[in-house]
């Protein structure tokens, strides 16, 4: 294989949240390995990034074609916004294999006109639970319906992946599920691609507590008030909330509470700064989908984790954390590690762990399976 189009659903650039980091890493470890990459990709608010030129012969942007006409389609909403005849016409041009990232770029995928090419898609979940659970977490009954409506609309549109010719699970778990419904679908696991070589935490002992996140993602939202109101409303300890676009709640959640600090839109200098010099970083998660790529970030530049199971779900990455699932154990735990130096033996033992997220090991193994 010398070249691949890849389809991403979001300009992969900067790679400052879990879906693009997948995509951006990946795109660069493509690079690396002398493959000429020519990237589809649909802009709607990141603008076009001249950053990924480096690593691409060809970059292509398309508009999303949001609002109401696009949800009045029986296709899901992330799908139908997304449908652009230009980028068939491009993809024509070339015969190279198609890498469709998300269910949400899949429209082309059972088209006649491709059936000769070789077609990957990258699940990045489960998307029709991982929308159901977005209904459960939200509040606001709009966006409810909207979750509820398009997590059935991905469940009926989800067999479109038996015209692939290769599935690319994110996770075990996730892998073990398109196995069992897909049988004749050829799923492997392909962890995520991620901007660390090796595991480098810095073992002076910090001061404060670190959760971080997209704060304009509900689940992370419901993180951030769990975190507050429930395991430091009776703690000293120095909690730093960091993370893209809070709103005005975050703001007012944490205004009496003097130990308690925003810092809004980080650099990824600045996170991989917070990460690297917070004593405990906390992961939390209400639902056990995909792999959360904060979570590698944590354990290839933080010193102690604690995370809830559902964070851990399908990572065999358990013995790298601290597991708390209720808020005293959150407390308990947060309390120790505040006290607990870092080792070089937990160094030692997160290096051993993380070694299945090599970028280099899985791009090679990957483009065994599609050469």
């Amino acid at each position: 294989m010398k070249a691949i189009n890849i389809i991403s659903f979001d300009v992969p650039y900067p790679a400052n949240y879990g879906g693009v980091i997948d995509v951006f890493y990946k795109v660069k470890a493509f690079y690396e390995q002398g493959i000429h990459v020519h990237l589809h990709c649909y802009e709607y608010g990141r603008g076009k990034q001249k950053e990924l030129n480096k690593y691409c012969v060809s970059v292509t942007y398309y508009k999303r074609k949001t609002g109401a006409t696009s949800f009045l389609s029986k296709l899901p909403y992330i799908v139908k916004s997304r449908a652009d005849k230009a980028l068939k016409e491009n993809l024509l041009k070339n015969e190279f294999p198609i890498l469709f990232e998300g269910l949400h770029t899949c429209f082309l995928l059972s088209d006649e006109t491709f059936k000769q090419r070789f077609k990957i898609v990258r699940n990045h979940n489960v998307e029709h639970h991982y929308y159901k659970n977005l209904a459960k977490a939200e509040k606001n009954d709009l966006r409810k319906h909207y979750f509820k409506t398009e997590a059935k609309r991905l469940k009926q549109f989800e067999p479109i992946l038996k015209f692939a010719d290769l599935s690319l699970a994110i996770s075990k778990s996730d892998c073990d599920y398109f196995k069992s419904t897909y049988p004749k679908l050829n799923t492997i696991y392909t962890p995520a691609f991620h901007q660390h070589n090796k595991v480098s935490i810095d073992l002076n002992k910090g001061n404060y507590v670190l959760y971080h996140g997209n704060l304009s993602v509900t689940e992370n939202k419901n993180a951030v008030n769990f975190l507050v109101k429930k395991v430091f409303n009776d703690l000293s300890v120095s909690l730093i909330i960091a993370g893209l676009k809070p709103d005005k709640d975050i703001e007012n959640l944490i205004a009496d509470k003097p130990n308690l600090s925003l810092v809004e839109n980080p650099s990824d200098e600045k996170l991989n700064e917070l990460i690297a010099n917070a004593q405990v970083n906390l992961l939390y998660t209400e639902q056990a989908t995909g792999l959360k790529l904060k979570l590698l970030n944590v354990l290839f530049n933080g010193k102690h984790c604690i995370a809830n199971t559902k964070m851990l779900d399908g990572t065999n990455l358990n013995n790298c954390c601290n597991i708390a699932n209720t808020s005293n154990e959150y407390k308990t735990i947060i309390n120790e590690l505040m006290q607990q130096e870092f080792t070089k033996e937990q160094t030692e033992l997160r290096q051993k762990a993380l070694t299945q997220f090599n970028n280099e090991t899985n791009i090679k193994a990957l483009i065994d399976n599609i050469s």
